[in-house]
């Protein structure tokens, strides 16, 4: 499996870093990505809607969601450093293929939600600030894909740069808009006692909390902090999870300021002056400057939002790669990915936009929050179990307290996402001119997303009894084995992915050869790019794949092997045995992955194409 993120893995050092100080300032960063998160558009829709209508009332939901965040962000970051996996391809290498398609479409979901909530929000901020209609603001929008592939391509450094400036925005932003509101601040702390006015006040506080804790956070941050490259020690590693706590701690507690000032701006202002219904978002913005008697009010308020959503689709964009890679393995080039991403945020924005009208944006945005908050026990619940396991943490798993209190924070937000659930079922049951149509369509797939659930929940727990196998063999056939010889053969070819297949294969190879033999590493680059261009393709996907050549090529040369390389550019079921049969071989071998069914089906399969094609033996290493 590939590095997650790799054209940016490891890219920051900090060994060379000896001072306290400059340490933690070379950890700083991934955190910040993520509380862009934690600040989005969806939040300031739940956040305006939850003061406006209750006051202060919620603001212990926000407090609550920030220790949960907080923790599961701890949690992801812990994965990431540990086992230099991200929760996506860790949730590969342990479920079934059927499981992982499930939960690569539900993180696609969720992931979708969120683009909407941000593309919505960043185009309602440039309609307030420089009057563009909403249509021509959701496209534009596209163009921070390409931003996005600058930044990355200048460095992590230069992108975490970037959105800790737009963070400084909105933070800035808030603190003069508190200076102008003037809240009650003996309300503001009894808002943090908990309660719950009504059963509306479930609907956003369950919108609060999958705006607060979102799931693609939890698959961003494990990535992200694997761009720091740091000492693999013992000491090294509990150094990097200490620094990346901090780094966590002071990042999240600014989005929870961020959160707390929009829910008490609404509080202040709309909810002490009777007004109950502003939930949109233009309009808190509209009546911003005849509240509070400024017109620098709803300015400050609009540039913050563009802020918050540019920010925001850059690390939802980028989480969209992570579990795009991850979950399918899915290798194609960046902006490529970035584009599609993009376009399955921007496709129901519009559509969104055109059927029911600029008018329900707010209504669009909270609702989307809510679909985040249905998604998070699917990411939650195998991360615990990630973090808890000794032979994946290999030592690093999180201790029995913070086991429990992790299993605590799960089970309140599927509880609550539960009761949502059953709520609005009901609700249409009753409501509905034909039931029976809910009973077979929405019921069921409800029971179905219960069942994977619990399969999640419960699998881990439940070992395989290992089956003991007696001798089968007809008529107690007894197998008669000849004198082992050395292998005749001195030429094998074997073809290479960079996933954990190529250790199996190569092991294989280095058993039935010798180390006279000569041995060819082969891997095809599958980029658009090298299908168009061939071997004249110069994208950032083919450096890496050299790069990353060379370097088994001398690895295993200091070992004492004989290595060379070949590099093909195109499909690998074509390129393969093209390479083949214009060398000079013995033997070909080809480590699998073992995936049957769907993705065959979708992508085909490289040995089945290459075995009919090579007039030489080939050997399949299954992983």
């Amino acid at each position: 499996m590939s590095k997650s993120l790799e054209e940016v893995n490891q890219s920051v050092a900090t060994e060379n870093k000896k001072t306290g100080f400059r340490k933690i300032l070379a950890f700083l960063g991934p955190a910040y990505l993520i509380s862009v998160g934690y600040m989005d558009p969806g939040n300031w829709a739940t956040d305006i809607a939850g003061g406006s209508q209750f006051g202060y009332a919620l603001l212990w939901v926000l407090l609550m969601s920030n220790i949960m965040a907080l923790l599961l962000q701890s949690l992801s970051a812990r994965l990431g450093i540990v086992t230099q996996r991200d929760l996506a391809q860790a949730s590969r290498e342990t479920y079934s293929p059927f499981i992982n398609y499930i939960l690569y479409f539900l993180a696609e979901i969720a992931i979708a939600a969120c683009d909407l909530a941000e593309v919505l929000g960043m185009a309602i901020g440039l309609n307030l600030l420089f009057d563009i209609s909403l249509i021509q603001g959701v496209m534009i929008t596209v163009l921070d894909t390409f931003l996005l592939l600058f930044l990355i391509n200048k460095g992590i450094r230069k992108m975490e740069a970037f959105i800790i400036a737009l963070v400084l925005i909105i933070g800035i932003s808030f603190i003069i808009e508190m200076i102008f509101a003037q809240p009650e601040m003996s309300k503001v702390f009894t808002g943090l006692i908990p309660s719950l006015p009504n059963e509306n006040a479930l609907y956003i506080a369950i919108g609060i909390i999958g705006a607060t804790v979102m799931p693609h956070n939890l698959y961003l941050h494990s990535s992200l902090v694997q761009t720091r490259k740091f000492d693999r020690s013992k000491t090294g590693i509990k150094q990097a999870l200490k620094y990346n706590f901090i780094d966590s701690t002071i990042a999240l507690n600014l989005a929870f300021f961020v959160n707390a000032a929009i829910l008490i701006l609404g509080a202040a202002v709309f909810y002490q002056n009777g007004m109950f219904d502003v939930a949109e978002i233009q309009d808190a913005h509209k009546f911003l400057e005849p509240m509070l008697g400024t017109k620098w009010a709803p300015i400050l308020f609009a540039v913050a939002l563009i802020a918050a959503g540019q920010s925001s689709t850059i690390t939802g964009t980028l989480a969209g790669q992570i579990v795009m890679e991850g979950y399918l393995n899915l290798r194609i080039q960046p902006w490529v990915r970035r584009i599609i991403t993009r376009l399955i945020a921007i496709i129901p924005a519009v559509i969104v936009i055109l059927v029911y009208g600029e008018s329900v944006t707010g209504k669009m945005l909270i609702f989307s929050q809510v679909i985040l908050s249905l998604q998070l026990g699917f990411a939650i619940i195998p991360l615990i179990h990630f973090v808890s396991d000794k032979t994946k943490m290999k030592g690093f798993q999180i201790s029995t307290i913070t086991q429990i209190f992790s299993w605590i924070v799960a089970i309140i937000i599927v509880s609550l996402n539960a009761k949502l659930v059953f709520n609005e079922i009901q609700g249409w049951l009753e409501t509905s001119e034909n039931p029976i149509v809910l009973w077979f369509t929405v019921v069921p797939i409800a029971f179905g997303f219960l069942i994977l659930l619990l399969y999640i929940v419960f699998k881990p727990f439940v070992t395989d009894a290992k089956e003991v196998i007696g001798n089968h063999s007809p008529h107690n056939m007894i197998v008669k084995l000849s004198p082992k010889r050395n292998y005749e053969k001195k030429n094998i070819a074997i073809t290479v992915d960079f996933s954990l297949a190529d250790e199996k294969a190569l092991n294989h190879a280095f058993d039935i050869g010798s180390k006279e033999t000569k041995y060819t590493l082969i891997h095809v680059v599958e980029t658009v790019g090298a299908m168009v261009y061939g071997n004249k393709t110069s994208d950032l996907e083919t450096t890496i794949d050299e790069k990353l050549l060379l370097d088994y090529k001398k690895l295993l040369e200091e070992k004492g092997f004989q290595i060379e390389v070949k590099l093909g550019f195109g499909k690998p079921g074509k390129i393969i045995p093209k390479i083949i049969n214009e060398g000079n071989y013995d033997l070909l071998i080809m480590g699998t992955h073992g995936h049957t069914g769907f993705k065959d089906l979708l992508f085909g399969t490289t040995v089945n194409n290459v075995r009919h094609k090579i007039a030489i033996p080939l050997f399949i290493v299954k992983n």
